[in-house]
């Protein structure tokens, strides 16, 4: 193919040059940047820029002869779309923590060859899987180049957005206590000093926010902790004069963002630096002076905020009925706008994002507005453009996966509609997945519970009709944060202690079905875990259950009612009346008309 209709060749070629002057045999460019961030600063966007796939996961290795991405099934078609003309292989991949790019640049790079990777991008637990592997295959590992710099000569910069204060109310601890409880940790770790370099955890830590990351309100930045002082690497000017005095009362210095390493090279012999393996770059590791101890542990943020205390559960609540006020308001002007306006994928992002902005406290949206009609909605992180989107119009499924960020709270939830009049095998499909969205959202379990053995039982009412999705079942959601959020995930990773399912964490649930081609399902709620008192209240251990925190009716002409049982259809209009009852002061006229016509019990 012309290099013109597809820019993606002639850079792959620059990378082949530039391999060639390096005297190496491969280039490895992960989805990363140096915070190991989920959604990446345009500076780091150097996987999307070479190949052309736009997907937030995959993994590119460009050999002197070859060209690979790596991407699991959410992606393969918008792989397979995107990459066409580039000269780039797709390699399917079975979950997006699968590292079969290392056994391709094993076979593919000769012994005694070289592999360049920017280990200022390189988390430190993919680097020792990465050298372990090559090692063996007796090829080198390089990290101390970044290739981009050179083949990239219109690379963006570094984001300028400015840093702002997360107030009280919706802040509801000070920072001064969330550094105590952080340092109370380090004690526990007989560690001196923490080295905190994901975004998230700085600006719970912290209590700030920012804009230099699309959709989570978060800001490059790494913190460095002692025993009484704390030091905040962050851009020149990016932090006003009265918020950095604040800051400065608080115990908390700023140092220019570039000036990280170095302090890290200046960490004092005999010290202890605690850090997470998982959440830290290569390049910022190797950093640490020889004398100085490394304790590699969870960040212990990453435990605290996952647990939201009452003032942030109720703010959560609050949001949930701004959220829900704003579909309301979207989804009575889209019903009725049907048949009589032309409505494409894009129109519905337009107009349900123009309601979320109308709403209370709201900041932005949390992640791109998913709105996939009939075979775009089988494609999990499917997104409409300009270039490549549906009208709605004939019958089918509508699916729209959305969510905002609010002062007092993040949302993410999705809904199918139908558009005309479902057929009998949509209306079946979306029954099942209603039934699995239900089976977990009724489930009680131990206080401690490891969170991925909970994701069989949304599964189990798929699996007994032949039926399952390739996606994770559930994923933490941050206060005012990313809308991805850890330690717990309700997916069939392999379970670790620290995903112990404790009071206060906030979750999605959201099963799906996908027919390629045809249509997709999912329904998605968001649940918060709390205490609940059984008969046997201590004899098994504190129980937990989930309360569901998403406010937005479950449209129930998708139903095949025969499907259900009795007490599902229960839980389906209680679920409904809570809705009806949250919603109905926040929405007037055609919003209020439609939500109690979607709320009608079945």
């Amino acid at each position: 193919m012309d290099i013109r209709q597809n820019p993606a060749r002639e850079r792959i070629e620059r990378v082949r040059e530039a391999l060639e002057r390096a005297d190496a045999h491969a280039l490895l460019v992960p989805s990363a940047d140096p915070h190991l961030s989920e959604y990446l600063p345009e500076r780091w966007q150097g996987r999307q820029w070479l190949s052309g796939f736009s997907g937030s996961v995959g993994t590119l290795v460009v050999s002197r002869h070859k060209a690979a991405l790596f991407a699991d099934s959410r992606y393969w078609d918008q792989a397979e779309a995107e990459l066409t003309g580039s000269g780039i292989e797709l390699v399917k991949i079975p979950t997006g923590g699968s590292a079969h790019h290392i056994g391709w640049l094993a076979a593919e790079v000769p012994r005694g060859g070289h592999v360049l990777v920017d280990g200022q991008v390189l988390g430190l637990a993919a680097a020792q899987q990465l050298r372990g592997a090559l090692d063996a295959a007796g090829v080198t590992l390089r990290t101390d180049v970044d290739l981009l710099a050179e083949v990239w000569p219109e690379r963006p910069a570094l984001p300028a957005a400015a840093v702002y204060a997360h107030l009280p109310p919706h802040a509801s601890e000070p920072r001064t206590l969330r550094l105590e409880r952080v340092r109370e940790a380090m004690v526990r770790h007989g560690a001196t000093h923490h080295l905190v370099s994901t975004l998230d955890d700085i600006a719970w830590i912290t209590n700030l926010r920012g804009a230099d990351v699309e959709y989570n309100p978060v800001f490059l930045a790494h913190l460095l902790l002692d025993s009484t002082r704390a030091t905040l690497f962050v851009g020149a000017g990016k932090v006003a004069p009265a918020l950095a005095a604040q800051l400065q009362a608080d115990g908390v210095a700023l140092a220019d963002y570039a000036q990280a390493g170095a302090a890290v090279a200046a960490l004092p012999s005999g010290s202890t630096v605690l850090l997470d393996p998982r959440r830290v770059t290569l390049g910022l590791r190797e950093r640490v002076p020889a004398g100085v101890r490394v304790v590699e542990a969870l960040n212990p943020s990453t435990l605290f905020k996952s647990r939201k205390n009452g003032v942030e559960a109720g703010f959560v609540r609050e949001a949930m009925v701004e959220d829900g006020a704003a579909m309301c308001a979207f989804y009575a002007w889209f019903e009725s706008a049907l048949g009589r306006e032309r409505i494409s994928e894009l129109t519905v992002d337009e107009r349900l994002s123009a309601e979320r902005a109308r709403r209370k406290d709201f900041v932005g949206l949390s992640f791109n507005t998913i709105a996939g009609f009939n075979a775009n909605g089988a494609l999990p992180h499917y997104r409409a453009t300009p270039q490549s989107h549906a009208w709605i119009e004939g019958d089918g499924l509508l699916l729209i996966d959305s969510g905002g960020q609010y002062l007092g709270g993040t949302t993410d939830i999705t809904r199918v509609w139908p558009v005309g009049t479902p057929s009998a095998a949509q209306r079946r499909d979306f029954t099942r997945v209603l039934q699995a969205t239900m089976a977990l959202s009724r489930t009680r379990f131990p206080r401690g519970t490891l969170s991925p053995s909970l994701d069989a039982i949304a599964r189990a009412p798929l699996w007994a009709h032949g039926l399952d999705y390739g996606h994770g079942t559930g994923h933490g959601i941050g206060y005012f944060l990313n809308v991805h959020e850890g330690p717990q995930t309700l997916s069939k990773t392999t379970a670790e202690p620290h995903m112990a399912m404790e009071p206060g964490m906030i979750t999605s649930i959201e099963p799906g079905v996908y027919r390629p081609g045809q249509w997709g399902v999912r329904i998605e709620n968001l649940v918060l875990n709390v205490p609940v008192e059984t008969p046997e209240q201590g004899a098994f251990g504190d129980m937990l259950e989930f309360e569901t925190l998403t406010l937005c009716p479950i449209d129930t002409r998708c139903i095949e009612r025969s499907l259900l049982r009795e007490d599902e259809i229960a839980w389906l209009d209680a679920y409904h009346a809570t809705v009806r009852a949250r919603l109905e002061p926040h929405v007037q006229g055609a919003a209020r008309d439609w939500l109690q016509a979607r709320t009608r019990p079945l």
